[in-house]
């Protein structure tokens, strides 16, 4: 992810299928980040979009800082 100041504490994560968002939900998590609610999934006439958010815990925010 590629934040320039400062961590965002919430993030909501898109891709067109769950193999490429299960990638990028899997690098958030290991930036620190933590799900948030459920996964979601939509359709708009042949075009797929699923979507996840992501929270960076309110204890860890300033520790992410960067200069």
């Amino acid at each position: 992810m590629d934040h320039t100041t400062e961590r965002l504490r919430y993030i909501l994560l898109t891709a067109p299928n769950g193999d490429e968002l299960a990638t990028r939900v899997s690098e958030a998590l290991d930036e620190g980040y933590e799900l948030y609610g459920s996964p979601a999934i939509t359709f708009a006439g042949d075009q797929t979009l699923v979507a996840q958010a992501v929270v960076l815990p309110a204890y860890a925010a300033g520790r992410y800082r960067r200069p």
